[in-house]
């Protein structure tokens, strides 16, 4: 994420840049992400890990702003490197959070491209 940052101007809190938002600015950074209130920009993008630390190391980097909480799914413990225990086990525990953060995210960028 921190190279569509600096490709379309978006500083790590979200914010647009100064230079990209005076005059006719290039739009085609809206596939990757969504500008919400007072011109925040977040990716359209589900992160989801069943280890604890990889989350931890998103939440406290240089790009902890940029992401919305509730699109940050993190787990309580990983699968040791296990495929069926986190397919069988650990990963269905937070499936059904996964879905719903999905849908959300799906009914609300199918609004915005209605109202477009």
């Amino acid at each position: 994420w921190e190279l569509y940052c600096l490709e379309h101007g978006i500083q790590p809190d979200g914010q647009m840049l100064s230079d990209k938002t005076t005059g006719g600015r290039d739009d085609s950074f809206n596939t990757f992400f969504s500008e919400m209130g007072a011109g925040k920009h977040v990716p359209r993008a589900v992160f989801v890990g069943l280890e604890p630390t990889v989350g931890d190391e998103v939440c406290t980097g240089t790009y902890r702003q940029l992401f919305h909480p509730e699109q940050l799914i993190i787990g309580k413990e990983d699968a040791a490197n296990n495929y069926a225990r986190g397919y069988d086990t650990i990963g269905k525990e937070i499936v059904d959070l996964v879905l719903d953060c999905i849908r959300k995210l799906v009914r609300i960028h199918a609004t915005d491209q209605y109202l477009k």
